[in-house]
């Protein structure tokens, strides 16, 4: 990638261990440049919420530990830190399923994101505004509980959660699960807005790999715990073991799942 990766966001070869018996990640490296937008792409189960978690020091609450390799960040270990030290230095992690606050309000939920904040309340108030102006559906459902809130909207929420503690970098993971193909495309558009207009850079964990390149700079695709391919997301959804495998067609057009199902077993990336 871009030279500007190597001092944002690099990960080094790193092995995650769960219950100091199951391996998870095998020698995964990745890198994500500042203002980037990067796809972490592959099937479920194949190790992107790992990687992230491992990224944002979340593994111990589900008693994993990276075991070799290292995380930089702005040329700074951060794989010891604690999660909240890594959120003031900027990194933020959306979590799969949302996990909103079901008894609180919409913007109380928003307001739980600035805890690590200490600019006073006319910077969190502006910022609140903010999210608001990107998410007009949470200003309407501002006093909502949000258990009571659609899928979407609790998506938006936790977004604009993540934004109201003022990243640099935010790790998305599957945004896009159980909604609807519409919400989906509005929530990648506003990803893409804030990426070009506040500088906030991603990392996408996700399994729709046809909208999540379309929105990013560049790709990896992981299977079994490994890195098996990366490159320009424009390039990655032009070739065509990608083509075939992640969205099913090829030169000579759709496959039926049989077909995608005997090509898992002679995809050149893994021969």
């Amino acid at each position: 990638m871009a030279e500007q990766a190597t001092d944002f966001l690099k990960v080094n070869n790193i092995e995650v261990i769960y219950d100091h018996v199951i391996l998870v990640l095998k020698g995964v490296s990745l890198e994500v440049s500042k203002g980037g937008v990067v796809a972490l792409l592959g099937a479920n189960g194949a190790g992107k919420s790992t990687t992230l978690k491992a990224i944002s020091n979340l593994l111990g609450a589900e008693r994993g530990d990276v075991t070799k390799g290292s995380i930089e960040y702005k040329q700074e270990m951060i794989h010891n830190l604690n999660p909240s030290d890594l959120v003031k230095r900027g990194v933020v992690q959306v979590m799969e399923g949302r996990h909103c606050f079901e008894h609180l309000s919409v913007e109380e939920n928003l307001l739980t994101g600035a805890y690590t904040r200490k600019d006073g309340r006319k910077g969190i108030a502006d910022d609140l505004e903010m999210v608001y102006d990107y998410f007009p559906r949470l200003r309407e459902r501002r006093s909502s509980q949000a258990g009571y809130t659609s899928g979407g909207e609790q998506q938006m929420c936790a977004i604009g959660r993540a934004l109201m503690a003022r990243p640099e970098m935010i790790l998305l993971d599957e945004p896009s699960m159980g909604l609807a193909p519409q919400l989906v495309e509005e929530i990648f558009e506003i990803i893409r807005r804030l990426n070009q207009d506040e500088g906030v850079s991603f990392l996408l964990a996700e399994q729709n790999t046809n909208i999540a390149l379309r929105y990013s700079d560049y790709g990896y695709i992981m299977e079994n715990g490994r890195v098996v391919m990366e490159g320009n997301a424009k390039e990655l959804g032009e070739n065509e073991d990608v083509k075939e495998f992640y969205l099913g067609i090829s030169s000579e057009g759709k496959k039926s799942f049989r077909d995608v199902k005997h090509y898992r077993r002679r995809k050149r990336w893994l021969a």
